[in-house]
């Protein structure tokens, strides 16, 4: 059993003081994939309520990643030859795996929703094995990621990656399958257990029925056939009727609003605020972001709005209390260093997140990737430690000069030029930890792994008090590889492994 401890006692009561560079940073590291010192300094100063409007809005505007040539693709568009057909659907997985992972770079918190819901109305590329599919699926994703939650559900059940992945396209009027019905209450509106019974769910399997035309040969969209639909009367959730597909979406947000306001949102918090949603403290939170929820008619964006605008969303006990995911690990580290990069660096990002536990468009079963802890044991740490490495030593036989313009970006302007090795290595120490280091052992080893392999005497007698020095950020050849090496350090540190 995991335990958490979750002592935030602010409220939902909006943050009104000017942003300082702790609370952008976070703002940034759980909003998207974090951001450049560029991108912080420029948030630095403003309010919450401004920059969160900003960045929402840009989500919500956001276009979807336009369709690829294949987007409509069946079986007949591919080579007969099993050998070629494998070999180009690859190569389209491998293409979109760069798509979205520009996505996940490019959009903020567009694409860190659409991260979110991935793991939430999960689906498994490995069991539909389908690429049409898949660009369906993530476009549904992205479409409405910050829209009406409602609206969300009844189109996700409807894409074919879903109704092949839990076997809607196999439930007909002469054997119901209760898949999909089950799921759609356990484990995407209600919560296990929670607002419906076992003849719920049998009933709602037959209201669901009619989706198969085709369903169970290939790659072929999956529609409705009618001849395939029970006609018959269905009692859900205490209603009578010859109910369909539609239905059922509507008798689940009319009976169980604030049941689904509640699970909602307190998955919202789980993977925004804290592990924590069980503590006393979290409930009115989670309570108060439900109302909002339900009064705006399940519209996500006003939720998100007054969550992250709110005192108990930058409370100095919600900062750096996550550990990232893999996907947090490469993708922040690609977007704090501000590095060159490319389609390639991104598809090894990708493909190293699969190696540490998080395949993309592959979460683990259907009830999804269970974060934090799970993202720690001893063979995944040692991964994540190797894996940093070698991202770290292709981007500096890259441009070995990127790390002297990284330690410049991050030092106070009028120390761009410095010859205190401490400025700069408590700079990138407090770009790329929430909270610093944990003790003051801690930041002298980060000091001694800078400037190890300089000699003594480059420095100042006591180069921390200031004195004269050879060495200076600007133009010291040794710097690059300093900054290398300290990043090295940092990359196993354990602050370093939290958001």
């Amino acid at each position: 059993m995991e335990f958490f401890v979750n002592c935030n006692t602010s409220t939902l009561a909006p943050y009104t003081t000017p942003l300082d560079n702790l609370r952008a940073q976070h703002l940034y590291r759980r909003l998207g994939f974090s951001a450049s010192v560029q991108t912080i300094d420029q948030a630095v100063g403003q309010t919450a309520d401004t920059l969160v409007d900003q960045l929402v809005n840009e989500a919500i505007n956001a276009a979807p990643i336009p369709p690829p040539a294949w987007a409509n693709w069946t079986d007949a568009n591919y080579p007969e030859d099993d050998d070629a057909a494998g070999q180009l659907r690859r190569q389209q997985l491998e293409e979109f795996r760069t798509t979205y992972g520009n996505a996940l770079l490019d959009n903020n918190l567009r694409d860190r929703l659409s991260f979110f819901w991935s793991n939430h109305f999960v689906t498994e590329l490995d069991v539909y094995n389908c690429n049409s599919f898949l660009y369906e699926y993530i476009n549904c994703l992205q479409r409405n990621a910050l829209g009406n939650f409602k609206t969300f559900v009844s189109e996700i059940g409807l894409t074919s990656a879903m109704l092949r992945y839990l076997d809607g396209a196999f439930n007909n009027r002469n054997s119901p399958n209760e898949n999909y019905a089950r799921e759609l209450y356990e484990l995407f509106t209600l919560g296990e257990g929670i607002g419906y019974t076992e003849e719920d769910i049998i009933e709602t399997s037959r209201a669901l029925t009619g989706y198969v035309n085709r369903g169970e040969v290939g790659c072929t969209m999956i529609t409705f056939d009618p001849e395939q639909f029970d006609a018959d009367a269905k009692t859900i959730m205490g209603q009578t009727g010859n109910w369909g597909y539609d239905d059922v979406i509507d008798i689940l947000f009319n009976e169980r609003a604030d049941q689904i306001a509640f699970f909602i949102c307190k998955k919202l918090y789980i993977y925004f605020v804290h592990p924590d949603a069980l503590a006393a403290e979290a409930q009115p939170i989670i309570t108060g972001l439900a109302n909002t929820f339900v009064a705006n008619n399940f519209e996500l964006a006003p939720v998100l709005r007054q969550l992250f605008k709110s005192q108990h969303f930058f409370d100095e006990t919600a900062i750096g209390v996550i550990i990232k995911s893999p996907f947090d690990l490469y993708l922040n580290f690609i977007k704090e260093t501000d590095f060159a990069y490319d389609d390639g660096t991104v598809i090894n990002a990708v493909d190293a997140c699969r190696l540490i536990g998080q395949e993309m468009f592959d979460p683990v079963d259907v009830a999804g990737w269970q974060r934090d802890r799970q993202w720690i044991n001893t063979n995944f740490i040692i991964g994540r430690w190797l894996t940093m490495e070698v991202f770290l030593e292709r981007f500096f036989q890259a441009d070995p000069e990127q790390f002297r313009a990284l330690a410049v970006s991050a030092v106070d302007p009028a120390d761009s030029n410095t010859s205190n090795p401490e400025i700069v290595v408590r700079a990138l120490v407090d770009k790329f930890t929430p909270k610093g280091l944990l003790t003051d052992q801690d930041l002298r080893n980060a000091i001694d792994a800078f400037i190890a392999g300089v000699q003594e005497n480059y420095y100042s007698p006591d180069f921390i008090d200031g004195g004269l020095s050879l060495w200076m950020l600007g133009i010291s050849v040794e710097v690059p590889m300093q900054v290398y090496n300290l990043l090295r350090h940092l990359t196993r540190e354990p602050e370093f492994q939290l958001k």
